[in-house]
């Protein structure tokens, strides 16, 4: 290890520390509004990048078979709820929401798959065609149970995952793809150090949507009703939120930090229809670190994982991830530490 090793180990894990604060920002958005540990998150992230591959192979990209499965399902769970408590004047609403408008980028999709399609629009598409991904998996799955505990929900979104796995291996196959660098080009550093265009249009992306975000909460509506349902569900019932509608923002703001994550990564890594998984999983790390509530530990969070990532894959490539997850030992000791355990309290009252 010398200094110049480190500075490049340093520059990578700044880059997938991007990617997992994106991640992670995601994860702690679905989860403070809805108590959903959303494991398909990097499934998402996935199909996003196969996505865009299929369009730069000028193919007609397998999400729009996916989608269009999905609003059916959503259609059918809505409408059948509808039936059963009796407003049947509300199946058109639903069928506009739930069947045309996921319908509306699949519609996109086919028209310019083909070559001589600006890269600008493949990219634009190739997210809006993900983005109804995580609000019908939640309408079918999620919402009917919105009300159980943490585990239940835990529970069905794992099971969330395997089922979105076994249909991106249906729709997508077993192949592997990588698209083209979004940037090209690169910057030479002091000591004559490369950066790449695509590495600094990872942490930019990173940087602006975070601000992005930091807007939404603090001078938007849709933004301070989302910050009221975390705090408190029942208070923000209570003054004309529903949470309901809050979840839905939730769910689709979240998708589309997935589709971004998506066409950011394609072209650093070869993605499989199961490939969002880890980072999925290596953004659940982080967002543990932040206390899943925490955006800003969240960020800080992930920029750990990203170094330790990379520095752990030049001691030791096979055991990359495992010195990655074993992070969260000494975060969760210290948070049971610090931790008010109400119960032991309560005992020790009565004694």
């Amino acid at each position: 290890m010398t200094w110049d090793v480190a500075l490049i180990l340093g520059i990578d894990g700044l880059a997938n520390g991007a990617v997992y604060l994106l991640a992670g920002l995601g994860l702690v958005l679905i989860f403070s509004v809805t108590r959903v540990v959303f494991v398909p998150f990097g499934d998402v992230a996935a199909f996003s990048a196969l996505s865009l591959a299929a369009f730069e192979a000028g193919r007609t990209p397998a999400t729009i078979g996916l989608v269009l499965t999905l609003a059916a399902l959503a259609v059918g769970v809505e409408v059948a709820s509808l039936l059963r408590r009796g407003e049947a004047r509300r199946i058109p609403r639903a069928l506009l929401g739930w069947g045309l408008l996921p319908a509306l980028p699949c519609l996109a999709a086919w028209a310019i798959s083909g070559p001589g399609v600006p890269a600008t629009l493949r990219i634009a598409v190739a997210v809006a065609l993900v983005v109804p991904i995580t609000p019908l998996v939640a309408r079918v799955a999620l919402q009917p149970v919105a009300d159980a505990s943490v585990l239940v929900l835990l529970i069905v979104s794992l099971a969330l995952h395997f089922l979105l796995s076994g249909l991106g291996l249906l729709f997508f196959g077993p192949e592997g793809s990588r698209t083209a660098p979004l940037a090209d080009g690169a910057l030479t550093l002091p000591g004559g150090f490369p950066l790449s265009a695509q590495v600094m249009l990872m942490i930019g992306a990173a940087v602006v949507l975070s601000a992005m975000f930091f807007l939404l909460f603090e001078r938007t509506v849709a933004g301070k009703a989302l910050r009221a349902t975390a705090v408190n569900r029942v208070g923000a019932r209570l003054v004309g939120i529903r949470p309901a509608r809050t979840a839905l923002l939730a769910y689709t703001l979240a998708s589309l930090l997935a589709g971004l994550i998506g066409v950011l990564v394609a072209p650093v890594m070869t993605m499989y229809y199961d490939s969002g998984f880890l980072i999925g999983l290596k953004a659940f790390v982080a967002a543990i670190i932040g206390g899943m509530v925490s955006y800003p530990l969240t960020a800080v969070g992930a920029l750990a994982v990203g170094g330790v990532e990379s520095f752990a894959s030049f001691w030791s490539g096979a055991l990359k991830d495992v010195i990655v997850f074993s992070l969260l030992i000494p975060v969760l000791m210290l948070r049971s530490f610090m931790a008010r355990h109400v119960e032991e309290e309560a005992e020790e009252i009565d004694r």
